[in-house]
């Protein structure tokens, strides 16, 4: 899938077996903070999208999770092939999670 060789261990996935729950993905993160989350998510918010369409859904879902109280931190562009967009939101009580 054109991971690296050295970051073959740093994420994980788990999916549900029949298709229908959403999946969980894990990863490390290397950046300090002054207080880590417990748990780091990507929402996967545009399933089977790229380029325009894709960071468009990505927008839209943002714009509805902010009027719910989250807040909108910053947008990352595509970089393929490893990274196709996504934007760092963060919940009411400041834990950060992905749009992706």
């Amino acid at each position: 899938m054109g991971v690296p060789q050295d970051q073959h261990n740093s994420r994980s996935a788990i999916e549900d077996p029949e298709g229908h729950g959403p999946r969980v993905f894990f990863q490390q993160v290397t950046e300090d903070k002054v207080v880590k989350n417990r748990v780091h998510l990507d929402v996967r918010a545009a399933p089977g999208l790229d380029g325009d369409s894709r960071m468009a859904a990505l927008e839209a879902e943002g714009e509805r999770l902010v009027a719910l109280g989250a807040r909108r931190l910053r947008r990352f562009e595509p970089q393929p092939p490893l990274d196709a967009g996504h934007i760092v939101m963060a919940d009411p009580e400041g834990n950060e999670f992905c749009l992706d």
